[in-house]
């Protein structure tokens, strides 16, 4: 079953769960645990825990980096698999379909230039995190995430490169 994450759906499934996959995606920050150890421990001896969010510090309690040569290790009885970046064990898959999903801005910044492109496409926009401005030596943090996870100063995107 697929069920939204919230506390009271975690506390009822989690402990019945063969396979649980945490998939947290918050854009520039660490991921929130959303699994206590408390609940893991509850889960059934042989249950597995898939963390796609290890990239981003992890959304399960209990899961930690682990590596394509020693993907899993067993914690409270349960099987835990926390590899960063699991698209570099199907590396010439995962690079085609990177390519196909970034080819269009390439082509539109190719064409437009950066400044342009970014002031007509609000999600290439929103995928700038540092901006340099032509000449200047130093950019800006134009992800609000980044600059909070860093401890640096967050300049929107529109004001950093001047857009309208």
């Amino acid at each position: 079953a697929t069920v939204m994450s919230d506390e009271i759906n975690l506390e009822r499934y989690v402990p019945r769960a063969d396979l649980l996959i945490g998939a947290v995606l918050v854009p520039g920050e660490l991921a929130p645990k959303i699994v206590p150890v408390s609940l893991v421990k509850k889960m059934k001896s042989g249950a597995v825990i898939v963390d796609i969010a290890v990239d981003q510090g992890g959304c399960i309690a209990t899961t930690h980096p682990t590596s394509h040569d020693h993907p899993v290790y067993k914690l409270h009885n349960v099987i835990h698999y926390a590899v960063p970046n699991m698209p570099g064990a199907v590396s010439k898959t995962s690079t085609q379909a990177l390519a196909n999903a970034v080819f269009p801005y390439v082509l539109k910044i190719a064409k437009l230039g950066l400044e342009k492109a970014a002031a007509q496409d609000e999600d290439l926009r929103r995928g700038i995190n540092i901006y340099t401005r032509p000449g200047q030596a130093q950019g800006v943090i134009t992800n609000a995430g980044v600059a909070q996870a860093f401890g640096g100063k967050y300049v929107p995107m529109e004001k950093a490169a001047g857009l309208k």
